[in-house]
């Protein structure tokens, strides 16, 4: 108990400095340190003691190491027992289990745990189970009022070993169903969908980085390349929020040659410090080169295109990445809880550090000042001479303006309206449906849609109403409303009134993609959805347009154009 006491102390000294000695004196003062944990178990020992109410130990110490993590930086965290299996889920990659994700709703009033998507062959899948079922029973046991942890940990087990679950689907006649299977060894697959795309190019789609991602990214190119069609490679890495850094530097290593320096990383001291380089031989160092990020691309996702990036060896396609440019690693502790801290900052190859935040100053407000602005941001340079910045995460060679989520379409995500479409589409019309490549959602499958929602039940954020509202109580309260105000007031209102028919098709584009990806998933999995999204995709179209201007590329990157490939005559 000692020493979990010593991990709150550490963090309730960092929640409230008032209260303990020495807090003018250097962080690192052995002598303090002892004397705040001091003060802290006497502190802790006469509250639990004297305090009117019962202590409640756990809650209480959990909460003071959280307070001091949460002021260092939001990547260093507590991670209690309870938690620590599903910590090793992400970073490795497997788990046992059913394969699915799960979705906590209240509906009409009931609280209840759905399944929103089986992995592809999974055995969820296998058996029967389908996106939208309700969760009413595992192993004879009701599920009425779980939470989805609660749900999560019930299904979650040793490979091998035997499962009940009971479900309600909706949109069928008989809608209680049992399914009996065995739980397995479920393993994340990185890399949902590879193939080609835009006639001449080789896609890679990777979402994470785990022990398996640059194996995954390997087959994939390998097999790509075995295509005579293929002229071109591109790596999706858009919404990667990363992983294991030694999977960067491996993918990395497919397209550079071997023993190319990718990463430095630098710590407090000394034993923090490590220099990686490629390690294996190269799949291809020639093949032209894109690599697709947005903001939601960071960490493992960063090094590799700011890597690639800083080699001269990759254009970089879409919105400037998140900039996470710090590591982090794992420590045990007591009790079988882990912290996992940051260690280190790295730097890629032309010796930039692409944090955007730095969390060791604030702001005259209590938030976290930039690591630079672009002003004061220094210039580094590529393998072959270009200028690159600082801080502010990976800044892309071709830029794509972030298309803005309309109010109405994040409603309809909020609400599940274009969930629970999809379930209902997909129940009536499931033999009917295109394969990924082909569908496409028609202008009767948008009708449905709209006549799906019910007007009565759509919340909008009437954001423009409030806002109106207040500014009429402003305008009478300092005397500027008079009949005249009044009338340009109710005018105003009119133009400003929401028409759902109208707003659904005014944003047809955006929430048909919603439609698409939901009926894809129930059918072909996120490899299905992966694939359909590329038919319409402006990033993909970017880097077909720059792959087909003669020069684009080399001039891009400042090197050599190699000589057009004739065409055979037929």
């Amino acid at each position: 108990m000692l020493k979990y006491l010593a991990w709150g102390c550490v963090a309730l000294c960092a929640a409230a400095p008032v209260a303990l000695a020495d807090n003018d004196k250097a962080v690192n003062d052995d002598t303090a340190v002892a004397r705040n944990l001091d003060i802290f178990n006497s502190l802790y020992k006469e509250l639990n003691t004297f305090y009117v109410d019962t202590i409640d130990a756990q809650k209480a110490i959990e909460n003071a190491i959280n307070a001091m993590l949460d002021d260092i930086d939001p990547y260093t965290e507590y991670i209690p027992a309870k938690e620590t299996d599903e910590f090793m889920t992400i970073s490795t990659g497997e788990y046992g289990g059913i394969g699915s994700y799960l979705m906590e709703r209240t509906i009409d009033g009931k609280k209840g745990v759905y399944i929103s998507g089986p992995y592809k062959d999974s055995p969820a899948a296998r058996a029967g189970l389908r996106s939208g079922d309700r969760i009413i029973m595992i192993d004879g046991d009701s599920t009425a009022g779980w939470a989805s942890d609660q749900v999560s940990k019930r299904l979650k087990g040793q490979a091998n070993t035997n499962l009940t679950v009971t479900v309600v689907r909706p949109y069928d006649e008989d809608s209680v169903k049992t399914f009996s299977f065995k739980r397995e060894t479920i393993s994340v697959n990185p890399v949902p969908y590879y193939g080609i795309t835009r006639g001449n190019i080789g896609y890679i789609g990777l979402t994470t980085y785990n022990e398996k991602s640059a194996q995954q990214v390997r087959d994939a190119l390998i097999e790509l390349k075995k295509d005579p069609r293929v002229e071109n490679i591109v790596l999706d890495l858009r919404s990667n929020g990363g992983g294991i850094v030694e999977g960067a530097i491996q993918i990395v290593g497919l397209f550079v040659p071997k023993g190319t320096q990718v990463l430095q990383m630098r710590g407090r001291d000394k034993s923090s410090e490590r220099t990686y380089k490629t390690t294996v031989d190269p799949v291809d160092t020639d093949i032209p080169l894109a690599v697709l990020i947005d903001g939601g691309s960071a960490s493992a996702s960063e090094i590799t295109a700011g890597a690639l990036q800083d080699l001269d060896r990759a254009v970089i396609i879409g919105t400037r990445s998140f900039g996470k440019g710090l590591v982090q690693s794992t420590r045990n502790l007591p009790y079988d809880g882990m912290l996992k801290v940051t260690i280190a900052k790295y730097y890629i190859p032309s010796g930039r550090l692409i944090q955007e935040v730095d969390y060791g100053n604030r702001n005259a407000d209590g938030s976290f000042k930039k690591t630079t602005t672009d002003s004061t941001a220094r210039v580094f340079h590529t393998a072959h001479g270009r200028e690159v910045l600082e801080g502010g995460g990976i800044m892309p060679d071709i830029k794509i303006e972030p298309r803005e989520l309309k109010r109405i379409v994040y409603n309809i995500m909020r609400d599940h309206w274009d969930f629970d479409f999809a379930t209902r589409y997909v129940a009536q019309h499931r033999d009917e449906i295109a394969g990924p490549a082909e569908f496409q959602v028609t202008d009767s499958i948008f009708n449905e849609f709209k006549a799906f929602i019910n007007p009565d039940k759509f919340e909008y954020d009437k954001v423009c109403e409030q806002q109106l509202a207040t500014l009429r109580k402003t305008a009478t309260a300092e005397g500027y409303m008079n009949d005249s105000t009044q009338a340009q007031f109710d005018r105003l209102e009119a133009l400003l009134k929401h028409d759902l028919d109208h707003d659904l098709d005014l944003h047809r584009r955006d929430i048909s993609y919603l439609l698409s990806q939901e009926i894809m998933d129930r059918l072909y999995y996120q490899g299905g959805q992966v694939e359909n999204s590329l038919k319409d995709d402006e990033y993909l179209d970017k880097a077909k347009e720059m792959f087909d201007k003669a020069g684009e590329y080399a001039r891009l990157l400042k090197i050599k154009a190699k000589p057009a490939k004739k065409k055979k005559k037929k």
